[in-house]
């Protein structure tokens, strides 16, 4: 009787010991004698008491590491980096398991060897290329990397997942240089736009200038064949009224008038200019002659005569 407690505390340390808890996102690998065994899944598992362990749990989940590293370019630039390296057990099959169980001794000796593998490949790559060419080959180193690590990966049961460079930097005398190019290269730009605005406000203003130049033109001609217009109508006006007084009025009253308007046609429109008259009664009798005679010389008889000399 006095065995059988004894018995039951057996049989209870023995289903203890039998029942293993996995959490979620992670998987046991199980041994026995050192041996691997099998693999357990998510949730209530049982194994073998006191022969079967639970050697280790593997994540299978994503898991991340922050690297920073430096590396040289063909021109012999430094370039240094800040990465981020996101990877994951490749799947969940028994061989991976095994694989990335028993690959590594530890998960340093992992994390030592996956950062070694991206830094060797992202200084083979920027040592190909020089050093202007390394900002904007970012995605392209990415995808070397991913390219020749997958591969590596795989051996080991991993698979990397993303690959980001956060930060890519130079040496101080070469993040100054490359300012300085900068600030030349809009200064060009700055300079360019601006010539290429005063040709265009400097083109613009001169077809202004034409245009107003081509409209002032056509006013004046319009004006000038207005005046034309309004003198020959004057001209007409005068010779009529002239007809029409020498027929009623004294010759001489009729001419005087005419000088007298003469006189004020040209104060009124002379425009500052000197102009040398004479006004005495000698020139008023010489210009009263001219002008008879001038009469004279449009009367009908005479033109029959002027035409019928040889």
């Amino acid at each position: 009787m006095e065995a059988i407690p004894v018995l039951l505390v057996i049989i209870v340390l023995l289903l203890a010991t039998s029942v293993k808890t996995v959490q979620q996102g992670t998987v046991g690998v199980t041994t026995i004698f050192g041996k691997y065994n099998r693999v357990l899944r998510p949730g209530l598992n049982f194994v073998i008491p006191l022969i079967e362990r639970v050697n280790k749990r593997i994540s299978i989940q994503n898991r991340s590491v922050d690297l920073q590293f430096q590396a040289i370019t063909q021109d012999q630039a430094n370039v240094y980096f800040k990465a981020m390296l996101l990877y994951s057990v490749l799947n969940q099959n028994e061989d991976t398991i095994q694989n990335v169980a028993f690959k590594f001794v530890s998960e340093n000796d992992l994390m030592v060897a996956l950062v070694r593998t991206v830094e060797g490949s992202v200084r083979g790559f920027v040592a190909t290329r020089p050093q202007p060419q390394i900002l904007a080959l970012r995605g392209e180193i990415v995808a070397e990397v991913k390219q020749q690590l997958d591969a590596q990966l795989e051996t080991w049961g991993y698979h990397l997942q993303d690959l980001q460079l956060n930060d890519i930097t130079f040496d101080a005398v070469i993040l100054e240089s490359m300012a300085r190019v900068v600030a030349s290269s809009n200064l060009r730009a700055a300079a360019t736009n601006e010539g290429e605005a005063e040709m265009i406000r400097r083109t613009k203003q001169a077809q202004a200038e034409g245009s107003a130049i081509r409209i002032s033109a056509e006013a004046e001609r319009q004006a000038s064949q207005l005046r034309g217009e309004g003198v020959a109508l004057f001209r007409k006006e005068v010779s009529r009224g002239l007809a029409e007084a020498e027929a009623t009025a004294d010759p001489a009253l009729v001419r005087l008038a005419i000088w007298t308007e003469t006189l004020r046609h040209l104060a009124e429109n002379g425009r500052g200019n000197v102009m040398f008259l004479d006004g005495s009664p000698g020139g008023l009798e010489d210009t009263m002659r001219q002008l008879m005679a001038m009469q004279q010389l449009s009367t009908p008889e005479v033109q029959r005569a002027i035409g019928s000399q040889p």
